[in-house]
């Protein structure tokens, strides 16, 4: 199987709205968001890269922006459209992340990568799915980038799933480092901040945030699942206050980096 083809089989069965619709899933977007709109400004338009089924692309268009949406896999642009309501001024269309040719440069007042760093396996790529969003941002746009975090997926993947004892996982993680290699068959590529600093070197931003969107979350998500209106809302208060602190954000599972285009 190809990388297409292995992102096709999991997201055609894996149903990634009712994750961010969860309790636990909704502390990722309601911090995403929470971002996203410090940014927005009235009439800005707006592009999302990689965007799933649209859970971004239709909060915002509901909020009345103008947002241009791209999508790899098939089956989410099925999804994306069944969700469209009549009034959001939305668009989607397939394509890469690595390549936007359809898109003009300096187009886009803030731009979404939200998905397709977790599934690019090269430092080549990487820098390439950047260096398309950053081309279509307008200078002094902002782009927001999503990644997996490493370290996290170490502790409940490999320690408390007990994956690590299985040869298969065994050889993508490094026993000295613990760093986590991955291919497309295991789907998502896996960062530490060192490593996201490493792919912004060189390129005309100046970081502005740099975020953990779910940070305790994943570890206890039945009890954040379990909780009232009103504790859910005391664990978003005591979440928002540490998701950027530089002492804790390499616990998150994922991370988001929030430049603006120079």
């Amino acid at each position: 199987m190809n990388a297409l083809e292995h992102l096709t089989g999991y997201y055609s069965a894996y149903d990634e709205d009712a994750r961010l619709r969860s309790r636990h899933g909704l502390v990722e977007f309601l911090t995403t968001m929470r971002y996203v709109e410090r940014y927005l400004e009235p009439g800005m338009r707006i592009l999302e890269i990689g965007a799933g089924t649209g859970r971004y692309s239709h909060a915002l268009a509901q909020m009345g922006y103008q947002v241009d949406a791209v999508e790899l896999v098939q089956h989410n642009i099925d999804v994306f459209r069944r969700n469209m309501l009549p009034e959001e001024r939305v668009t989607i269309r397939q394509g890469n992340a690595l390549d936007l040719s359809a898109f003009e440069d300096e187009r886009y007042d803030i731009t979404l990568l939200l998905g397709p760093m977790y599934h690019l396996f090269t430092q080549k790529e990487q820098k390439q799915a950047l260096t398309e969003a950053i081309r279509v941002t307008k200078r002094g746009g902002v782009v927001f980038a999503a990644y997996c975090n490493n370290d996290a997926t170490i502790v409940q993947f490999c320690f408390q799933k007990g994956k690590l004892a299985e040869d298969r996982y065994r050889q993508l993680v490094d026993p000295v480092t613990f760093r986590a290699a991955s291919t497309p068959e295991e789907l998502f590529q896996l960062y530490r901040r060192e490593d996201v600093d490493a792919l912004m070197e060189g390129f005309p931003v100046e970081r502005l945030h740099y975020v953990g969107t779910d940070m305790a979350t994943n570890f206890i998500r039945d009890a954040v699942d379990a909780m009232d209106d009103d504790m859910f809302e005391r664990y978003l208060n005591y979440h928002f206050v540490i998701c950027e602190r530089s002492d804790m954000t390499g616990a998150t599972h994922h991370m988001l980096d929030v430049f603006r285009r120079l």
